[in-house]
């Protein structure tokens, strides 16, 4: 079996998720790549195979049992993943919360939440039991600071922090590395999902700024996974230069 290490990257099939498998398998990693999409997975696996050993796995994280179910399938030469990395997430409408839509906090929970949850802790026993690993959560400015209208997704994003502290405390005695990014302003999909597909309001989001794109993200992972065994990077926020905060962005006119 190749020595490569076995990275597991949920919401593989669009923004850092796909930039950070590109990366990664250009990099001396085997990848395991999941998500909803299988069009988009199957497309991703073709390319990648030319330069690393790819399986593609296709659930929604938000369900527990095609979780569970996508996991165990794993043969065994995929078994033992070293990397976990926590990707899959998103934001739905941006509502004062008297008026929020309760369908989309609900997509936002289970999403950003539970499934964090339920893949982790299909993925966690196997790293414990080996006593190696890194866990990587992509969390967001929205769980370090709340923002007008932004209530329920900054829960969940605020939620992300505390697991990730949480997954850092538990795991210290087994030598698992735990890591948190927290992008700012990072142009994807986000946008366009959290407006229902309106992309003349997911374009404003970006305008008069150069935001962060995937690519940024996945330098940053690349980098948390290439420190030497002592290192681990535990906590880190990321924006464009254009803003300082999750409010204060310096737009040109």
């Amino acid at each position: 079996m190749s020595s490569k290490k076995i990275v597991l990257i949920t919401g593989a099939t669009s923004g850092i998720g796909e930039a950070t498998a590109k990366l990664l398998a250009n990099n001396n990693f085997k990848l395991i790549l999941c998500g909803r999409r299988k069009d988009r997975l199957d497309v991703l696996k073709e390319k990648l195979s030319k330069v690393t050993d790819v399986t593609t796995l296709s659930f929604d994280v938000r369900d527990k049992a095609a979780v569970c179910k996508a996991i165990t399938s794993l043969g065994k030469d995929w078994k033992n993943i070293d990397v976990l990395l926590n990707n899959a997430g998103n934001a739905h409408g941006l509502d004062p919360i008297q008026s929020g839509n309760t369908d989309d906090w609900d997509a936002m929970m289970d999403i950003n939440v539970k499934g964090l949850l339920y893949v982790s802790r299909e993925i966690l026993p196997g790293m414990v039991e080996r006593k190696s690993g890194h866990v990587i959560n992509i969390g967001s400015i929205a769980g370090k600071e709340v923002y007008p209208n932004g209530n329920v997704y900054s829960a969940s994003k605020f939620a992300v922090d505390a697991l990730t502290k949480g997954m850092r405390l538990d795991l210290n005695a087994y030598g698992i590395k735990v890591t948190a990014i927290h992008p700012g302003l990072v142009e994807t999909e986000f946008s366009l999902v959290r407006f229902k597909g309106d992309a003349d309001r997911a374009d404003t989001i970006y305008k008069g700024i150069q935001p962060l794109e995937g690519n940024d993200i996945a330098d940053i992972i690349l980098f948390a996974l290439t420190r030497p065994a002592h290192v681990v990077v535990a906590d880190l926020v990321v924006f464009p230069t254009a803003q300082a905060s999750a409010t204060i962005v310096n737009r040109k006119s």
